[in-house]
């Protein structure tokens, strides 16, 4: 058994569910935990980070600092960071596990050593996610990296010179964050040129709101294609609070809205840098009765949806959980400029389209959309694929709630990469699952 309670690995089985009642305080948010972690280690002296997810990303995390020689004290749901400053030990293996960000923020400050090497035990999903376009900039810069083709396992070791460099935001903004992170400690600091259409606004926003609740001074035009952070600071230690998760809550709230009840998230802060905050103007737009009193949002649910074209960049994590809404709206959904879900842990425009095809729904795509045609009802009674990705799982949970026969999802265990206590959320609310012991492979 895993700590949550549940198999180390399992299949779930969804059942129909009448309603969905009651209160839920959000999760902690796995971006800003991921992001607040690293900049804890990255200042001498120690750091409360308050609120830490208990997402497998964040155990990444706390793993790899903890092998770069960062002191980590777990107190209740708040974690104290003891931190290693601009010299992580040299010569360490680290294994992000499939925790793409992290992966990507770590080997940017791999540049500050003497040599480090990453390796990951899920060859076939971040194992085959591209890396080149950090490592190109990481080059420039005046590191020595290793790698086959620009994907894992691969060797990074600096030092590296700051100054000026170009780095690609055409396939993910992690890429120019992992070298914000890097730049301050760096003696010239980093001018940095975005290129090509940059993806993911939000959270590069997010970086740049972490270093300076650190103290670290960074300026960046308004559409984020030039970046500067001066060298020669130290990131401050302190205490630093994470909020919650929209991510995640969007497929609470997407869920919510999908069923008769009534459901009431807090802690979720409205004026928040999260791009997937959007998903509640969303959700409004498609016709659901969805108000907010603070940090709170309340979802009255059973209301008609009808469908809606977005741009999906923003609130690319949100995409999965909305495409549920979609498959129950009248009309055509279409989600537009949302080419990167195709670098995720499965290629979440193909594999969504399947998926949902399975369960007879009717769906297209092209190179960087996704169009849903919303169905009066679902017949269930299916196997569905989660892919390994806990996002396209969150999608197949909501439909089989909403399904005439219950929906069995592979590898349900995935789940934990973001949202380990997403079934049991739901089990509060009225919801019924099944959970099947697989044999991990």
């Amino acid at each position: 058994m895993s700590t949550d309670g549940l198999p180390e690995t399992f299949d779930v089985v969804v059942h129909p569910a009448r309603e969905l009642r009651g209160e839920l305080r959000a999760q902690p948010s796995k971006n800003y935990t991921t992001r607040y972690l690293l900049a804890a280690a990255l200042a001498p002296g120690e750091t409360r980070v308050v609120g830490v997810a208990t997402s497998e990303d964040a155990h990444a995390m706390l793993r790899c600092l903890a092998d770069w020689g960062a002191g980590i004290t777990h107190i209740g749901d708040d974690v104290v960071v003891r931190g290693f400053g601009a010299s992580p030990r040299p010569g360490v293996t680290l294994n992000p596990g499939n925790a793409g960000a992290v992966a990507r923020f770590l080997m940017g400050v791999a540049a500050l050593t003497t040599g480090t090497t990453f390796v990951t035990d899920y060859p076939d999903s971040l194992g085959r996610r591209p890396q080149g376009d950090l490592l190109e900039a990481l080059s420039r810069l005046g590191a020595r990296v290793e790698s086959e083709d620009g994907r894992l396992p691969l060797s990074i070791s600096g030092p590296v010179r700051g100054g000026a460099v170009e780095v690609s935001a055409e396939r993910s903004s992690q890429y120019a964050s992992a070298l914000m992170f890097l730049a301050p400690l760096l003696p010239g600091g980093l001018d940095l040129h975005l290129t090509g259409d940059i993806k993911s606004h939000a959270p590069l926003r997010q970086t740049l709101d972490t270093l300076e609740a650190f103290g670290v001074r960074a300026s960046a035009s308004d559409d984020l294609s030039r970046i500067s952070v001066p060298g020669g600071q130290r990131y401050r230690p302190g205490r630093v609070l994470v909020p919650g998760d929209y991510p995640g809550s969007a497929a609470i709230l997407a869920a919510a809205a999908l069923l008769p009840g009534e459901v009431r998230l807090s802690n979720l802060r409205e004026h928040d840098l999260q791009g997937e905050r959007e998903a509640l103007d969303v959700l409004r737009e498609m016709g659901a009765d969805l108000t907010r009193a603070g940090d709170a949002v309340t979802v009255r649910g059973g209301r008609p949806l009808h469908a809606v074209t977005r741009d999906g960049d923003g609130f690319t994590d949100a995409v999965q959980a909305l495409s549920a809404a979609a498959a129950l709206a009248g009309g055509t959904t279409t989600w537009e400029n949302v080419a990167t879900l195709r670098l995720k842990e499965c290629d979440r425009i193909s594999d969504t389209r399947r998926e949902l095809q399975r369960l007879g729904l009717e769906v297209s795509e092209t190179a960087d959309s996704l169009s849903i045609t919303g169905a009066p009802r679902l017949a269930g009674d299916v196997t569905a694929d989660g892919h390994g990705d806990h996002r396209m799982i969150m999608l197949l949970t909501l439909l089989g709630l909403k399904a005439d026969a219950p929906v069995r999802i592979t590898g349900a265990h995935h789940i934990r990469k973001s949202y380990p206590q997403f079934f049991g959320h739901l089990e509060a609310l009225g919801a019924r699952f099944d959970y099947l012991p697989t044999e991990r492979h």
